[in-house]
């Protein structure tokens, strides 16, 4: 009985030395760089979990040489001083720096129903139609004063007139995408729309009409046509704009923590 236990413990070991020098096996040596069937098994089995399409193990091999020629030649010829090289090698290390300290914490977010329910009576989606008055980016500030001047003449038209709104929109707009449709730009989220363009809308009724409102497109003068209730808003928006807040907010709150372990120096005023 011992006899056959040690045979069975011999062929184990057997088996398992076998499969650890096949695994040593070199399939390629580039200089002194060996590419192991270990080294390859393992960055093939990654390629064909990513991809539909994967090369053959032959292609693959080819590419881990093409690799390995490459690194080596480019070492040869001292590009990793090059300063290209060196900002991408920083921006490689700053990408694995959040995924080590943050990657998990991130993939652990959770958006609850009440909390879509609670954003969403803040950030409803809403529909609206528009007149453009436009005005080129880089205009000069006289430029951007002839504009507004247009736009608060066109403006004073719109609340005196008798006339549809669709009808001063094709009379007035300088935007051609929605002039054609009466102004009218579709349903539209708070994420989807730039800033001072949603909050002049927060406080308006379904048929309103709130001026002028500055974007780097122009001024616009914007009438109010719909507000979804949450039944009827696009859940998986709300859910990815909450996901980003929090996402955000979790980023904002490590690099405040670790940004206290450095001497910052900030020159706002050189912005302005």
């Amino acid at each position: 009985m011992k006899g056959l236990i040690a045979i069975a413990v011999a062929m184990v070991f057997s088996i398992c030395a076998h499969a650890q020098n096949r695994g040593n096996t070199v399939l390629a040596q580039v200089g002194s760089k060996k590419i192991t069937l270990d080294d390859f098994t393992k960055k093939f089995d990654e390629i064909k979990s990513q991809t539909l399409n994967p090369p053959t193990k032959q292609q693959f091999l080819e590419d881990m040489v093409r690799y390995e020629v490459g690194v080596q030649e480019a070492e040869k010829r001292n590009l990793e001083k090059d300063p290209i090289v060196q900002d991408r090698v920083k921006q490689e290390m700053y990408k694995a720096l959040l995924e080590k300290d943050l990657g998990q914490k991130v993939q652990k977010i959770q958006v609850s129903d009440a909390e879509m329910a609670a954003w969403y009576k803040q950030n409803p989606e809403i529909r609206t139609s528009h007149i453009l008055i436009e005005f080129k980016p880089g205009a000069t500030p006289q430029q951007v004063a002839e504009a507004k001047k247009r736009a608060t003449e066109i403006y004073d038209e719109v609340r005196k007139s008798k006339r549809p709104f669709e009808e001063l929109v094709k009379l007035y707009s300088d935007d051609p995408l929605s002039k054609q449709a009466g102004g009218d730009v579709g349903w539209q989220s708070r994420i989807g729309l730039y800033p001072t363009y949603y909050n002049a809308t927060t406080g308006l009724k379904v048929g309103d009409i709130h001026g002028l409102v500055e974007t780097p497109f122009g001024f616009h003068i914007i009438k109010l046509t719909g507000r979804r209730s949450f039944d009827d808003a696009n859940k998986r928006q709300i859910r990815l704009a909450i996901y980003d807040e929090k996402r955000k907010q979790a980023f904002n709150e490590y690099f405040d923590r670790l940004k206290k372990q450095y001497n910052i120096k900030i020159n706002s005023s050189a912005l302005q």
